[in-house]
C-alpha cells in the first residue's frame, strides 16, 4: 500500500519527503494479487487430494488414485499415471504424499478434474522431449523398488513396465524382448544398469537386423543372449 504523509493535506509534496514512487506501488498490488491466486490455487488443489486421501494414513492411496483415476475418466494403469508420479517425484509406489501432489498439480498447473484432463496431452509431451524421457525412463523403475534396499525387478513386472514405458516408442523390440525374456530361465530380475541398456540397445541398434550391434562394447550379458536367440529365430 502506499504511505499517506505525516504532513497537512495542502495537495504538495511535503519538503523532505521522498516523491511517492506509483510503480513501486502497483508492483506491490500486482505481488499481492499474484500471491492470492497462488493461495487459491493451492487451496484448490488440496481440496483435490482430501477428496481422494486417506484419513488413517493421511495420504493419497491405491483405492484414491483408483478413485482419482475414474474421475478423470483415465485408467491406473496408463502410463499417464506414472508420468504424474514423476512430476510429483513421488518416491511411494501407489501412494502420494500432500507435498507430492501440490508438487505435481502446480506443475502441470491443474487444480481441477477438468484442468487435469486437459493438462495429460501437455504432460505426455513434457515427458517424451529427449531431454525429460532419459530421466522418466529412470524413474519408473526406481518406482518399481517397492522394498527397502531392492535393486531389482522381477521379469514378470520388467516386461509389463517395459511395455508400458517404452512400448509406444519401440514397440518391435520391446515385443520381441519381452517374449525371450519370459522364455529363457538364466535370469530371475532385472537390475537398473540392464535397463538402462535396454534403452539404449533401442536407440541405438538397428532393429530387426542388429547388424550394428557389437558384443564387445560392454553390453550386457542379458542383451548378448537376446541378440543371439534373436539371430537364431531369424536364421
Amino acid at each position: 500500500m502506499m504511505r499517506r504523509s505525516s504532513g497537512k493535506k495542502t495537495g504538495q509534496q511535503v519538503s523532505g519527503s521522498a516523491p511517492v514512487n506509483s510503480s513501486a506501488g502497483a508492483s506491490d498490488l500486482f505481488r499481492s494479487g499474484s500471491n492470492k491466486a497462488v493461495s487459491k490455487e493451492t487451496e484448490r488443489i488440496d481440496q483435490l487430494f482430501y477428496t481422494y486421501y486417506d484419513k488413517s494414513s493421511g495420504l493419497i492411496g491405491p483405492e484414491g488414485i483408483e478413485a482419482f483415476c475414474s474421475d478423470v475418466e483415465v485408467d491406473h494403469t496408463d502410463v499417464r499415471i506414472l508420468m504424474l508420479a514423476w512430476r510429483m517425484k513421488a518416491e511411494r509406489q501407489g501412494y502420494f504424499t500432500l507435498e507430492e501432489w501440490r508438487r505435481g498439480l502446480k506443475a502441470i498447473r491443474a487444480d481441477t478434474v477438468s484442468k487435469f484432463k486437459k493438462a495429460l496431452s501437455e504432460l505426455e509431451k513434457e515427458v517424451m522431449r529427449p531431454q525429460n524421457f532419459q530421466d522418466f525412463y529412470s524413474y519408473s523403475f526406481r518406482y518399481c523398488l517397492t522394498e527397502e534396499r531392492q535393486k531389482s525387478v522381477d521379469i514378470e513386472i520388467a516386461c509389463e513396465l517395459l511395455h508400458l514405458v517404452l512400448g509406444l516408442k519401440f514397440r518391435p523390440q520391446i515385443d520381441r524382448l519381452g517374449e525371450y525374456l519370459k522364455k529363457q530361465h538364466e535370469y530371475k530380475v532385472v537390475n537398473m544398469d540392464q535397463w538402462l541398456a535396454i534403452l539404449r540397445f533401442c536407440n541405438e541398434i538397428n532393429f530387426p537386423s542388429l547388424d550394428n550391434y557389437d558384443p564387445d562394447l560392454a553390453w550386457p550379458i542379458l542383451l548378448d543372449n537376446f541378440v543371439e536367440w534373436m539371430r537364431e529365430q531369424q536364421a
